[in-house]
C-alpha cells in the first residue's frame, strides 16, 4: 500500500450540535487545549489513515476558523439537526470515486478512543467486504470499519440519529469484533457531567 493511495480512509462524524450540553458543538468542545474535532482527527492520522474526511454541520463556519483542520477533507451536512445518520451519509458519499476501499468511522465525542484501538481497526481491514467493530469486553463500540462494499446498504439504512446500528444489527455475523478494552474508555461526551472527561 502507497501513501498515494490509501486502501482506508479515516471518515469522523463532527456535526452534532450538542443539544443536551446547552447547544455546545462537540467539535468546539476544548479538550488539552484545542478543540476536540482536532484531537480526533489527529487520532486517525496518527492511527494510519493518510485520507481523512471530517463532517461538519453544527456551527461549521466557527469549527472551520477555530480548528486547525488543514490536510482534511471538510464535508459540510447542512442537515446535521435531522441526525447522525445523514452525517454518516453525507460522509460515505464523499468518499465515492475516492478509490479508497474502506471507510472507519469515528465520533468525535469520544477521547478516550486512541490511535491504539483505531490502529488495531484498522489492521483487521481485509478490503470492501470487511465489517469491523472496536468491542469492549466484548460489547461492540466504536469505531467502526465499513468495506466500500457495504456503504450502499449502510447509507439507506442511516437514518435520524441511529447511524449505522440497524445495518450493523442486521448484519451481525458478519463483523469481526476487535478487543480494545485494555487500549481504551469508549465514553461518550453527551452530557454536562460528561465534561469531566475532558482534560
Amino acid at each position: 500500500m502507497t501513501h498515494d493511495e490509501p486502501q482506508v480512509a479515516g471518515l469522523l462524524l463532527a456535526a452534532g450540535g450538542g443539544r443536551r450540553l446547552g447547544g455546545r458543538p462537540k467539535a468546539l468542545l476544548e479538550h488539552r487545549g484545542r478543540p476536540l474535532v482536532e484531537h480526533a482527527a489527529a487520532v486517525l492520522r496518527t492511527a494510519g489513515c493518510t485520507r481523512v474526511h471530517v463532517v461538519l454541520g453544527a456551527q461549521a463556519d466557527a469549527v472551520r476558523e477555530r480548528a486547525d483542520l488543514g490536510g482534511y477533507v471538510l464535508v459540510d451536512n447542512p442537515r446535521w439537526e435531522q441526525g447522525m445518520g445523514g452525517s454518516l451519509r453525507a460522509g460515505l458519499d464523499s468518499l465515492t470515486g475516492t478509490g479508497v476501499r474502506a471507510a472507519l468511522v469515528c465520533l468525535v465525542d469520544q477521547p478516550g478512543i486512541g490511535p491504539e484501538a483505531v490502529g488495531r481497526v484498522l489492521a483487521a481491514c481485509e478490503g470492501e467486504d470487511s465489517l469491523v467493530s472496536a468491542a469492549y469486553d466484548g460489547v461492540r463500540g466504536h469505531p467502526v470499519l465499513f468495506g466500500a462494499a457495504h456503504w450502499a446498504g449502510v447509507a439507506k439504512a442511516a437514518t435520524g440519529d441511529r447511524g449505522a446500528r440497524a445495518y450493523l444489527k442486521e448484519h451481525a455475523g458478519a463483523i469481526t469484533l476487535v478487543e480494545c478494552a485494555d487500549v481504551a474508555r469508549p465514553y461518550d461526551i453527551d452530557t454536562k457531567a460528561d465534561l469531566v472527561h475532558l482534560e
